[in-house]
């Protein structure tokens, strides 16, 4: 496996980073003196590295600020240790997703994200099932998946009565039994100890050959993606002190917005919409009518989306429908300059397993609840409350007379 040093595009050498910001190496070497740029050796030798988005962050801070933003787009706001964003996609505690995807199982990148050495994925660890939970889970059983993990997880804080459990390993042990009651939530079926790509495969497409791995793989590279819109929204519910369950409640509603995890449903519409008609007049119309193409694109990955790069090769492996898994990828970004990111490989996955659009989005919040747990539980375990300021832009006090 690769691991975090070794990945230079976090890295810029000292000529590098002096000629980002425009300064001298003596003023480089005066921004980390001051711990606003951080550097580290190289090997044995005398040369040293420095962190590439701590460069781009000072250099945003240097810069005029842009209109209705508070902080640059790249100016980091909290330190973490979960995962990191490159050119190649997350990496997960130093270690690249796509490599990850191709063998490891979901329950043991949600224990690598957490940190946690034992595994406490075992056949005795289940959720707590309330009577109230029970009635809620018949109450919405014809609810969409995410109203009805909801719904139940709303109630799971008071069912578990080691919820506030403060110890790193019941912490981890609430956040299995916390996956396993999201997934028996979204699939309307008892909490279970098996492998959760299973529970999925089995509810989902029990008669393609081909369902456990690829949802297993979706799983491992959707499984945690830094700062996003619900992680940030986890993080802040956690800081306030909540349990796992209620800041986990919190990222599911994020989710839910258009923009973010909805935005995968209009990915899987447009790939249904493919299957219909001529390709080339489909992508050109597109285009001459300026609208938005659902699925490529991404304000991190300029150059491509490297976890939908690695699910649209293992669906055309899996004999995937080549002109959605392929053709259509390729004559997208000739026409436009865009890639395809990971909403659109789902919107794909679905389409081969012959599931309806919104199950992407059930799939989403499954994976994305491991990576919600760990910043939880680092949130927690940093003992501070996040509250940021506001750049007010309002008018000034009106004067009294």
């Amino acid at each position: 496996m690769k691991i975090y040093s070794e990945h230079p595009a976090l890295y810029l050498s000292a000529v590098e980073a002096a000629a980002e910001l425009g300064v001298s190496p003596a003023t480089l070497y005066a921004y980390v003196s001051r711990g606003l740029i951080r550097s580290e050796p190289v090997g044995a030798t005398r040369a040293r590295r420095y962190r590439a988005e701590d460069v781009r962050a000072l250099k945003n801070r240097r810069a005029p600020p842009e209109q209705g933003l508070a902080l640059g787009t790249d100016a980091p706001v909290l330190d973490s240790a979960i995962s990191c964003l490159s050119a190649e996609g997350p990496l997960y505690r130093g270690v690249l997703a796509v490599d990850l995807a191709s063998h490891a199982s979901f329950e043991s990148v949600a224990t690598l994200l957490w940190d946690e050495s034992s595994d406490p994925f075992g056949i005795d660890n289940l959720p707590v099932v309330s009577a109230a939970m029970d009635a809620v889970r018949v109450a919405t059983r014809e609810q969409p998946p995410l109203v009805r993990a909801i719904s139940q997880l709303a109630l799971a804080g008071e069912a578990d009565p080691s919820a506030y459990n403060r110890a790193r390993e019941g912490r981890v042990r609430i956040g299995a039994r916390l996956l396993r009651l999201l997934a028996s939530a979204i699939l309307d079926r008892p909490p279970s100890a098996t492998a959760l790509h299973q529970q999925l495969a089995a509810a989902w497409a029990p008669g393609h050959s081909d369902a456990e791995d690829l949802l297993r793989r979706a799983l491992v590279l959707l499984a945690d993606h830094e700062l996003n819109p619900s992680t940030w929204t986890v993080r802040c519910a956690a800081s306030t002190g909540l349990n796992l369950y209620d800041a986990v409640v919190a990222g599911l509603v994020a989710l839910k917005g258009p923009r973010h995890g909805g935005a995968g449903v209009l990915a899987a519409r447009m790939v249904e919409q493919m299957t219909t008609q001529d390709l080339g007049r489909f992508v050109r119309d597109k285009v001459e009518q300026g609208d938005t193409i659902p699925g490529f694109g991404h304000s991190v990955y300029a150059r491509g989306d490297a976890r939908g790069r690695d699910l649209l090769s293992a669906l055309a492996r899996a004999g995937a429908d080549p002109r959605l898994a392929v053709e259509a990828p390729a004559r997208i970004s000739e026409a436009t300059g865009l890639y395809p990111n990971i909403d659109f490989a789902l919107a794909v996955l679905m389409h081969t397993l012959d599931l309806a659009p919104g199950h992407e989005t059930a799939l989403f919040a499954v994976a994305r609840t491991s990576g919600w747990i760990a910043h939880a539980i680092e949130q927690l375990e940093s003992g501070s409350l996040i509250r940021p300021r506001a750049r007010y832009i309002g008018p000034g006090p009106a004067s009294s007379r």
